[in-house]
């Protein structure tokens, strides 16, 4: 049968959720114990020294509703922080926004793998959303009828290369997050927003948050390996 009741695909994937897991756990703990520490600077208030620093004072910081839902829009040039790192003078809270800033200034700069990270949003998106689908439907075709055994043999490989624009996605993200957080270490040291005695709460949240980012993508990769050896002849043996 077909994922996730597939004791191939449990065997398979088990380290990346086991990974999934651990550093989401990493990132809730973390986050709660820098939230408990006073920073300088608000998470607006940091992240606008940064953006201002970088040239970037055309760059609008609003709020946003939700919990973790901090982002930089890199079609309208915003950066958007969530209600607990807007207005909160917190460690975890200069934190999430420096990193923020720091995608705001790879685009400002046209660093190379955030360019190619947006160009390929469509794709991961529309794979993501209908790769599976795609394949599934040609399992089905090729289990019904001999006759459609050749149109479900197209429709799987079809939908295993939709799935396949979703492990690119995520190969070209991670470097992207990673030098964002690195942009954002050392602009908070830099700025003396947060000491380097205090920067083990900023590493604590941001190398969590990148965990989280590894785990995405090795989920993403082994179920691509998966597909490719359970139905890479287009058929479920």
């Amino acid at each position: 049968m077909f994922l996730p009741f597939d004791p191939l695909y449990l065997l398979m994937l088990a380290p990346a959720m086991l990974l999934a897991f651990w550093a989401q756990a990493r990132v809730q703990s973390n986050y709660q114990k820098a939230s408990r520490v006073r920073a300088r600077l608000s998470g607006k208030g940091a992240a606008r020294l940064i953006l201002d620093s970088a040239g970037l004072h055309d760059v609008p910081i609003e709020p946003i509703a939700g919990q973790m839902t901090d982002h930089y829009d890199p079609s309208h040039k915003v950066l958007r922080l969530s209600q607990g790192v807007y207005d909160q003078p917190s460690m975890a809270a200069v934190g999430i926004a420096a990193h923020e800033a720091g995608h705001a200034i790879q685009d400002a700069r046209h660093y190379a793998p955030l360019v190619i990270r947006n160009l390929a949003v469509p794709a991961g998106q529309f794979g993501g959303s209908f790769g599976m689908l795609t394949l599934m439907a040609g399992l089905v075709l090729s289990q019904l009828s001999t006759s459609g055994g050749g149109l479900g043999s197209l429709l799987c490989i079809a939908g295993m290369v939709m799935f396949a624009a979703v492990v690119v996605f995520q190969l070209i993200n991670l470097p992207v997050e990673f030098d964002a957080s690195a942009r954002a270490k050392r602009q908070l040291v830099e700025h003396q927003i947060v000491s380097r005695e205090e920067m083990h709460y900023i590493n604590g949240v941001l190398n969590s948050a990148a965990l989280t980012y590894v785990a995405a993508t090795a989920q993403a990769v082994l179920t691509l390996v998966y597909l490719l050896i359970r139905f890479g002849g287009g058929r479920d043996e």
